[in-house]
């Protein structure tokens, strides 16, 4: 399995990026997916997650502003961004999860990751 991130970049507040996560080496349709953000000195924490249906779960921190998606024909992942904040300047990953969990959250969860994408949002 391998999951390719991409979309990062610097941004100015209040702009809007979208965030791609290419995947290979799977059944694309039977996975959920997850995004989570890391900021050095913190741990990697769930953003928004994707099941295999579509139904997406978006942390209440970003909620009203991160969107999630999925193409199963181009078996990628997004994530939408929009009114962005210094605070959301992190390390970006995309993680995938084959099998049913009562939660998002859990890093424990998730399978397979990304390499990361550097989103870097200034004042």
């Amino acid at each position: 399995v391998q999951l390719v991130e991409s979309g990062g970049g610097l941004v100015q507040a209040g702009g809007s990026l979208r965030l791609s996560c290419a995947a290979s080496g799977l059944a694309f349709s039977q996975y959920a997916f997850g995004w989570f953000q890391e900021v050095p000195g913190k741990e990697r924490e769930f953003v928004a997650g994707i099941s295999k249906t579509g139904t997406t779960f978006i942390a209440p921190s970003v909620r009203g502003r991160f969107t999630m998606s999925r193409d199963n024909a181009k078996t990628t992942a997004y994530l939408q961004m929009s009114s962005l904040t210094p605070e959301d300047t992190a390390v970006y990953y995309c993680a995938t999860r084959r099998k049913f969990a009562s939660s998002w959250y859990p890093r424990g969860e998730y399978e397979d990751w990304g390499q990361g994408t550097q989103v870097t949002v200034s004042s």
